[in-house]
């Protein structure tokens, strides 16, 4: 099953504007789970970014950067607020 979807989502192509903003702002650039968690300014523990256990990590990475890619190089849009 995770075959398949890995497959359909390697598959995706970006070719409109819209989708590609979209993708941009609904995948994150880092995981928001990292962190550090501080109490009166001392840094008590770390958790770990944990996106990486997720089976389809490497494939939604994938596809928001051709997402980046399309609207830097196809669009001339500035995508440093996607960064």
């Amino acid at each position: 099953m995770l075959k398949t979807l890995r497959q359909r989502l390697d598959r995706v192509e970006v070719c409109n504007p819209k989708l590609a903003h979209r993708l941009c702002q609904l995948i994150p650039a880092q995981c928001p789970f990292e962190r550090d968690i501080t109490l009166f300014g001392r840094k008590l523990f770390h958790i770990p970014p944990m996106c990486k256990l997720n089976p389809l990590y490497e494939e939604v990475v994938a596809l928001r950067f051709r997402a980046l890619c399309y609207l830097a190089d196809e669009c001339g849009e500035d995508i440093t607020a996607y960064c």
